[in-house]
This record gives structure tokens, C-alpha cells and sequence, in this order.
């Protein structure tokens, strides 16, 4: 085993309300790639979209310098400074941005500024549309920018002035997915991430978080679903999803994967179309009455469950996931047609 020292950074505070509103559409899993940087000479480009914290090793090196979680240019001698461009798996809008400049003190950009573009192929020059002027940065910090009534785009631009490192960008935004391409008799996975599904509410999310179970593919390891801590007192954990559109549950899968001694013993699942959205401190109390979709049913270890028919509850917009009494389940796909 390993006995190499290392540092974790800390969360950017408030990233849970952020993520009751939004996902991050730079995480891999939508498909988000760094497709290019004009410098990646001391920390490759890829590492920026990351989705584990940013960490620090005192004692690592390579062959070109200190080793660093993140992406780093080297130090610019000529006119001009560095850019990185991402695609985005799947077209949003975003909500906010946090350049995260972790670790990076004597080496983290004074400045920085973003573009976005939303064209299906490479963007050229004159599809860049700034939506972060530039701005200073600090260093070893979260520098969080809030926007406002964006329209849907596919590629961003973050220009760093004039070199230096970012360890992670994180963009929060919703997906824009177009629900008109979708027939009405057409099933699909109405909370699917990537079809704009969302965890909106959870009373517990130790290990892992609710939005986890809606991501594309099975889950590769246990700390892609959501987990909660071990329950010591009476009751049971849950949480609220909230479905890409408005649309009628026909059958479920729920997938406990990797969950082997830690699985919850039943789960129960509620419905409801909900007009406008719940304030936090309601969500419980009202989640709670909504009917039932799935009635309290067993689960196993590391396994997957189809649920065949479902109560006819008609449209909905949101779910309510009970588990009994605690535990992890890595996937939930919530099949249906949206409402005509």
C-alpha cells in the first residue's frame, strides 16, 4: 500500500444548493471532453473536468516539474496567453461557474474569462460569445461566477491570463434537451440526466449524491450512486427527483450494483406533478403524501430489480425515492412517455 502524503481540497461552499438546481455539464460521464489547450506542459488539460476533488501530493514529481491536479501551462515568455476549449456532452444552460484554482498559489492565473459557442461542429472564430468577462482570480480558491438567462450552448472557451493553472472548472447549468424531437408514444428514461432528469431534494447524501442514480451507464463503482450514512434513529432516507418533462411512468429498473452489505432491505416510490417549484422546507412534508407509484418491495444485494407495472398515477413531473432504512443503490431509470 501506498504511503505517499496527500491533501484533499475542500468543497466550494453551498455546492449542495447549487446541485439542487443544476448539474455539472463538464463531467465526463455526459460525454464533456477538454479538446484543447494552447499549453498543457506541466498538468494536462483532461484533469480540469475531473469529477473527484482536486487533491495535492507534497512529494510528487515528473518529468516536467511538480505534479499538479489539474490543468497548468507552462510560464509564457512570448506575447499572448493560454485557453483551453471544452465540449459539452450534452447542450445547457448554465447557471453558474467555478474556476477553481486548488493548490495553485505562486501558479494560479491572475485573470481568466469565459466564451461559450452552441454549434454542432467546431465552433469558428466568430461563433464566441463571452458570457464571463474578464475577471482577477484568487488563488487556492473556488471563484464562483453566477449567470443569468443564458440560451443553450455546446462548447466553452476558458481563457487564462496570461498562463498558470486551474485545477477544476465546474460548469452548473441545466440540460436543454428538445423534448419536441421526443413522439408521445415514445418510451424513454424521463429522469435520465441527459434527458434534463434532477435530484432537487434529499435528507442524507454521506457517501454519494442522489443525481448519481440518474447518470448514463451502469454504475462502475460503489461512489457512483448515491449512498447515505448509517441511519441511528428511527425513520428512513430519501430523496426527490425531478423528471426532464412531464410524463407518465410506465415501468422501473433499480439497480442496487456494487452494494453488497450496504443495500437498502425495500424501497418505495411516490409521484406527483408538481406546478412551479417547492420551497425546501415543504419538500419533505409534501413528498411524503404524494401517491404511491411502487409500493414498499424487497431488494437484494448488488442486483437489479424490474419493476414491470406500476399505479396508474398519470403525469408526473417529480418522484419521491423511500429507502428502508438506509444504504446505497447505484441506478434508477424511471421509463415512461412524456405527456402529450
Amino acid at each position: 500500500m501506498s504511503s505517499e502524503r496527500f491533501v484533499t481540497a475542500p468543497a466550494l461552499p453551498g455546492a449542495d444548493d447549487l446541485l439542487k438546481r443544476y448539474v455539472d455539464l463538464a463531467h465526463p460521464r455526459l460525454g464533456t471532453e477538454v479538446t484543447y489547450a494552447t499549453d498543457d506542459f506541466f498538468a494536462d488539460k483532461s484533469r480540469m473536468i475531473s469529477p473527484a476533488a482536486p487533491v495535492f501530493y507534497p512529494d510528487r514529481f515528473d518529468d516536467h516539474g511538480k505534479w499538479m491536479d489539474g490543468w497548468e501551462s507552462r510560464r509564457k515568455r512570448t506575447p499572448g496567453h493560454d485557453h483551453a476549449v471544452i465540449r459539452l456532452g450534452q447542450r445547457g444552460r448554465i447557471g453558474a461557474i467555478d474556476i477553481d484554482t486548488a493548490f495553485f498559489t505562486g501558479n494560479f492565473p491572475p485573470e481568466a474569462s469565459v466564451e461559450a459557442a452552441d454549434t454542432a461542429g467546431e465552433p469558428s472564430e466568430a461563433d464566441w460569445v463571452q458570457i464571463v468577462p474578464r475577471r482577477a482570480l484568487t488563488g487556492d480558491s473556488h471563484n464562483l461566477v453566477t449567470l443569468e438567462g443564458g440560451a443553450p450552448v455546446r462548447w466553452l472557451r476558458l481563457h487564462i491570463y496570461p498562463d498558470g493553472g486551474v485545477a477544476r472548472l465546474r460548469v452548473y447549468g441545466t440540460i436543454a434537451k428538445d423534448w419536441s424531437e421526443v413522439g408521445t408514444s415514445e418510451v424513454v428514461d424521463l429522469a435520465a440526466i441527459e434527458n434534463g432528469g434532477t435530484a432537487v431534494a434529499w435528507n442524507d447524501a454521506h457517501y454519494g449524491h442522489p443525481a448519481n442514480m440518474l447518470a448514463p451507464g451502469r454504475a462502475p463503482v460503489m461512489a457512483d450512486g448515491w449512498e447515505t450514512a448509517r441511519r441511528r434513529r428511527p425513520g428512513n432516507d430519501w430523496c426527490v427527483l425531478k423528471l426532464g418533462t412531464a410524463g407518465t411512468i410506465s415501468h422501473l429498473l433499480i439497480d442496487t450494483h456494487h452494494f453488497k452489505g450496504n443495500y437498502p432491505d425495500r424501497f418505495s416510490l411516490r409521484a406527483a406533478k408538481v406546478d412551479g417549484d417547492m420551497t425546501a422546507d415543504a419538500v419533505e412534508a409534501e413528498s411524503a403524501a404524494w401517491p404511491l407509484l411502487v409500493t414498499e418491495t424487497k431488494l437484494a444485494a448488488d442486483a437489479i430489480r424490474e419493476i414491470e407495472t406500476v399505479e396508474p398515477v398519470g403525469a408526473v413531473t417529480h418522484v419521491r425515492l423511500d429507502i428502508f432504512p438506509d444504504g446505497g443503490v447505484s441506478r434508477l431509470r424511471l421509463y415512461g412517455t412524456k405527456a402529450s
